[in-house]
């Protein structure tokens, strides 16, 4: 495999919900691509239990991948390529190349890169102060009969929660959530639901409880201090971008905008702001960049 050269239309960069309408808005215009995705196609979504803001009925990530993943592997024009990783991304006048971690490179007029975001870690926030090396679960990977009985300790008020109550809503638990300044307007929405315990903390500071349990001492905003405990942690702190190496324009946040970057490499979904982290955006995102690179291809502009 080491230096075959593939060329196509459109190389696609991350097999999510954006990548994949990439895929099938690039072949609806006749466009050839081929999708590079190192997991299975719509991996998170098919770990999100309940959808409340998407059309066509869908009601679970689980529902809503399977559809997008048929509709995918029927598409002629889409060439899929699972199991492999872009491990750098060059752009030069005429054509853009991504090197994969098999050693190939694959070659086109235009790259979609789509690569999403992945959880924050207690290291990755100033606010928590954590064992060294301890990595933790988010909470949307948390089964119900985990939940059930027990209180758990949720770092973090970004809006999985909400997602993980309307997925359980008769499962019997207490989550803690211990939460920062910024998070405030994020966690209105479970407010009002019995199960929760808002916790605003200026730090937190976790370590191992006796057997199985957790516990952490919380500094609140006016320096007060308390200890919790539960039987299990979990994360709800956000997420960082996951874009591979290479010519991609990064913001101080990580995140890299779709007008910063070469004019032949095109960002879509999630990787490209913190604040549009819907499926619906990424779906719209994704169709938007396939068409940005047809218009291109073809000397015009996508936005006119």
């Amino acid at each position: 495999m080491a230096d075959t050269l593939y060329d196509t239309d459109l190389i696609i960069i991350g097999g999510g919900p954006a990548g994949c309408a990439a895929a099938r808005m690039a072949a609806s215009v006749g466009m050839h691509s081929i999708l590079i995705e190192p997991d299975r196609l719509c991996r998170n979504l098919y770990r999100i239990p309940a959808l409340n803001n998407v059309l066509g009925g869908y009601t679970s990530g689980p529902e809503l991948a399977d559809s997008i993943v048929a509709e995918l592997k029927s598409t002629e024009l889409c060439r899929l390529e699972l199991g492999w990783r872009v491990t750098a991304l060059h752009a030069d006048d005429d054509r853009v190349s991504a090197t994969l971690d098999t050693g190939a490179r694959l070659t086109a007029p235009y790259a979609i890169v789509a690569t999403g975001v992945g959880p924050l870690q207690p290291r990755d926030v100033a606010w928590i102060t954590a064992p060294d090396g301890l990595a933790l679960p988010p909470l949307w990977e948390a089964e119900a009969d985990e939940a059930e009985g027990h209180t758990l300790l949720v770092l973090g008020g970004d809006r999985p929660i909400g997602t993980f109550l309307r997925a359980h809503p008769t499962t019997d638990t207490r989550l803690l959530v211990a939460y920062p300044a910024a998070d405030a307007y994020k966690v209105e929405e479970i407010r009002e639901d019995p199960r929760v315990t808002l916790l605003p903390v200026e730090h937190l500071t976790l370590t191992c409880g006796e057997g199985a349990q957790v516990s952490a001492e919380a500094v609140d905003r006016g320096g007060a201090r308390r200890t919790v405990t539960a039987d299990a942690v979990y994360l709800s702190i956000g997420n960082a971008p996951t874009a591979p190496a290479g010519e991609l324009a990064r913001g101080a946040d990580g995140y890299c905008p779709l007008t910063d970057q070469h004019p032949r490499i095109i960002v879509a979904g999630d990787l490209r702001s913190a604040r549009f982290q819907r499926i619906m955006t990424a779906l719209g995102s994704g169709s938007e960049a396939a068409l940005h690179a047809y218009y291109a291809a073809r000397g015009l502009t996508a936005r006119g």
